[in-house]
């Protein structure tokens, strides 16, 4: 069996901000073809990954291929095909949504890119599909519209990569649908997308590989599927009439010993809901009994 080509190589990737957290000997690998859920709470060290492997900040220690590429020695050429949608959409605010999008895409072609003219055919059918009105001003514009400017503008050059931060955010749920079942046309065509969310179910439903990160590390990269099996379990009891709430990763037989001889006047015990599952990673510590 060949080995799988490799969208994304990072290894020990190492970025400081003095005393404030920044990533620590970060390794990961994401395979061509894949969506990938990157996760964890705020502060974690998502956006300095993201950052690192685009060039946008210098990082000290380690090493960033992007589709085979050092992305820092061919920085160019990688971005030419890379799709980057940031958490926050910031554009000239006078300037015509049109306008952005053929900006965005004479950026690209400069960058030895797709040529803006086979773009614009492409940023037609975006806007059409996510009913974006090109004659406005971006200060013209909601969140939510300008969510998907940023996404016409990631997407219009057909990326082989596509690096995405909670791209999601400010979109209601049918535009929310409409992006996934164009980001699930792009990944069929060959489309490799790395995901960075806050919102779980999203994670659960469209990546097929994810990695947890935490105080500028990786705990844990696995398989969704694998992510989302556990034996944590949610306990809630009453206890002389003081109700506690709180998640358990023992044996239930070491639980049951626990509770011998106590008052306990009702027990709970039930599977955590996939938020709580995935929440319970961002933790540092279990809570004790």
């Amino acid at each position: 069996m060949s080995e799988k080509i490799k969208a994304i190589e990072i290894s020990n990737l190492t970025k400081s901000y003095g005393k404030k957290r920044g990533v620590k000997n970060i390794s990961l690998t994401v395979e061509e073809g894949d969506i990938f859920g990157f996760l964890g709470p705020n502060g974690a060290g998502k956006s300095t990954t993201i950052r690192s492997m685009l060039g946008l900040i210098r990082f000290q220690e380690g090493e960033i291929k992007l589709l085979q590429k050092d992305a820092v020695k061919n920085r160019r050429e990688v971005l030419s095909r890379v799709g980057y949608m940031p958490s926050e959409a910031m554009f000239y605010p006078t300037m015509k949504v049109k306008d952005v999008i053929s900006f965005a895409a004479e950026a690209n072609a400069a960058g030895g890119g797709t040529k803006r003219a086979d773009c614009a055919a492409e940023a037609e059918r975006i806007c059409e599909l996510l009913k974006v009105d090109r004659e406005k001003k971006i200060e013209e514009l909601s969140l939510g519209n300008r969510k998907k400017v940023s996404i016409v503008c990631a997407m219009q050059h057909r990326p082989k990569l596509l690096i995405l931060d909670e791209p999601t955010s400010g979109l209601d749920p049918l535009m929310q649908e409409a992006f996934f079942k164009l980001l699930l046309e792009y990944n069929r065509q060959g489309t490799t997308c790395f995901l960075s969310s806050h919102v779980i179910s999203e994670v659960r439903r469209y990546c097929v590989n994810a990695a947890i990160i935490r105080d500028g590390s990786i705990i844990r990269v696995d398989t969704v599927e694998n992510l989302a099996k556990s034996n944590l379990r949610r306990i809630k009891l009453t206890e002389n009439k003081e109700v506690k709430d709180f998640a358990y990763t023992g044996s239930m037989k070491e639980l049951l010993k626990e509770l011998e001889g106590r008052n306990i006047e009702d027990l709970l015990i039930e599977e955590p809901s996939l938020e709580e599952l995935f929440m319970h990673y961002y933790e540092s510590e279990d809570k004790q009994i």
